[in-house]
């Protein structure tokens, strides 16, 4: 069965958790992504920020990103996967958690990215249809 390793975006890039928001969107726009890995000093996962949470979390609420950090929207244990676990684990991970990007650990260390498009590029269509219902519902 494919793995998460064999399907992952590697060379993830990170938003240090002290870094500002409006650096963790600038790097969004340059790397043409939607969302960023919040990474530690001590460079472990501390969480996901999403070009929607600076949004809805910040913007919306007439806050300046330049005066957020990254850390002030990592909420709990991040949702990861293991860079060995394989496909069913990532669908079934995407699916209970409702997420479309998973961040793929290999001990504590960040190696990758998981999205739907990467799955669903390496599965069958049933599966794949079954964990967007699952996400958007």
């Amino acid at each position: 069965m494919t793995t998460a390793r064999e399907i992952m975006t590697p060379d993830v890039t990170c938003i240090g958790e002290n870094e500002n928001l409006a650096e963790a969107a600038r790097k969004m726009a340059d790397l043409d992504v939607g969302s960023l890995p919040i990474c530690g000093e001590d460079n472990r996962l501390k969480g996901m920020i999403t070009d929607r949470d600076i949004v809805v979390k910040v913007v919306a609420k007439d806050r300046n990103p330049a005066d957020c950090t990254a850390a002030e929207l990592a909420q709990g244990k991040p949702v990861t996967v293991g860079a060995d676990d394989d496909a069913a684990e990532i669908l079934r991970t995407m699916s209970e958690h409702k997420v479309r990007r998973l961040p793929v650990i290999d001990g504590h260390q960040l190696v990758g990215i998981v999205a739907i498009a990467d799955v669903a590029k390496a599965l069958p269509d049933r599966p794949v249809g079954d964990l967007i219902d699952a996400v958007t519902s």
